[in-house]
C-alpha cells in the first residue's frame, strides 16, 4: 500500500490518497464528517481491502472554506475524477453525517459515482456550519453550492431550547424542530436521492443523539421505492452518530452527544462493513 499527499498530485484535490492493489479497478472516496477530519484511518481500511482510496479533505484547507459553508458539490466531482484518471472504473462514496449529506448530494448529479454508503445520513440540506471562504459565518447560508448557486437548505429555528445528554448537548431535538417548520421550504431542500442512479447503502442508529439520522434513512428509503429504485438500509436502535467500522476507534466529541454505546456501534459498523465489502 503506497499513500500520496494529493495536493502535490492535483491542485484540485486535496487529502491523502491510498493505493490499493494494482489489479483493482474500485475507487473509494471517503469523506469525514462536520469535525474536518481528513478520515485517513477509514481510508487505509478500504485500501486494506483492496480498493484505491482517497481520504479527501473538502473543506478547511487552503483557497477551502473554512467552515461547511456553501461548499461547492464541484469538489466532489473533482475527486471522481482523480479516481477515475487513476484507473478507478467503480467509484463508491463513503460518506459520514455530513459527509454523507455530501455524497448523496454527489451522486444526485454524476452518474459515474456506483455506489454510496452513506453513514448517519440525512435526507435534506441543512445550513452553514462555521464560516464560508468570506470568513463571515452569519446570516445563515447554505451548506452547499452548485455552479456558484447555493442550495435550498432547512432554516435554523433560533427559538430552540438545548437539550442535554450526559453532560453535553444533543442537536437531535433541534434538528426535529427545524424539520417542522415551513414544510413548503423544507420540501424543497430535500436531497432528490431518485436522481441518484448509484445503490445506495445507508447506515444509521436509532439511538443517534445529534440528528434523527434513521428517521432521515427511512425517507430516503421511501423516496427511492417510490420512484423504483432499491436501498439497503442497515440500522441498530442501540446504536448512535458515531458508527465504527472493525478496528476503528474515533473518539467522541466532547462538545455534544452523539448518543448510542461503544459496543453498539461498533456492532452496526461490522454489520455495515460485511455488506460493504461484498461490494467491493
Amino acid at each position: 500500500m503506497v499513500t500520496y499527499d494529493v495536493e502535490q498530485l492535483e491542485g484540485k484535490v486535496r487529502g491523502a490518497f491510498f493505493k490499493g492493489i494494482a489489479s483493482s479497478r474500485t475507487g473509494v472516496l471517503v469523506l469525514g464528517g462536520s469535525s474536518g477530519r481528513v478520515d485517513t484511518g477509514r481510508a487505509g481500511l478500504f485500501s486494506h481491502a483492496g480498493a484505491h482510496t482517497l481520504a479527501l479533505q473538502w473543506f478547511g484547507g487552503t483557497n477551502q472554506s473554512p467552515g461547511i459553508c456553501e461548499v461547492p458539490l464541484e469538489t466532489f466531482i473533482d475527486a471522481v475524477d482523480f479516481l477515475i484518471s487513476r484507473g478507478c472504473e467503480r467509484i463508491v462514496l463513503v460518506g459520514t453525517s455530513k459527509g454523507a449529506e455530501a455524497a448523496l448530494l454527489a451522486s444526485t448529479i454524476d452518474p459515474r459515482i456506483n455506489v454510496v454508503v452513506a453513514v448517519s445520513p440525512s435526507s435534506v440540506v441543512w445550513g452553514n456550519i462555521g464560516a464560508g471562504v468570506d470568513g463571515i459565518a452569519w446570516p445563515e447560508r447554505s451548506s452547499w453550492s452548485l455552479d456558484h448557486t447555493p442550495l435550498v437548505f432547512v432554516p435554523a429555528d433560533l427559538s430552540w431550547q438545548k437539550e442535554y445528554r450526559n453532560g453535553l448537548v444533543s442537536y437531535r431535538s433541534f434538528f426535529e424542530k427545524c424539520l417542522a417548520n415551513d414544510p413548503q421550504t423544507n420540501s424543497r431542500a430535500r436531497i432528490q436521492v431518485e436522481k441518484s442512479t448509484a445503490d445506495l447503502v445507508l447506515v444509521a442508529g436509532g439511538d443517534d443523539a445529534l440528528w434523527p439520522s434513521y428517521d432521515f434513512a427511512r425517507k430516503i428509503v421511501q423516496s427511492r421505492r417510490a420512484h423504483g429504485r432499491s436501498t439497503r438500509l442497515i440500522f441498530d436502535k442501540n446504536a448512535g452518530h458515531r458508527v465504527l467500522f472493525p478496528g476503528e476507534t474515533t473518539p467522541r466529541s466532547v462538545l455534544h452527544a452523539h448518543g448510542g454505546t461503544d459496543e453498539a456501534d461498533a456492532l452496526l459498523g461490522q454489520e455495515a462493513w460485511r455488506a460493504i465489502a461484498t461490494m467491493l
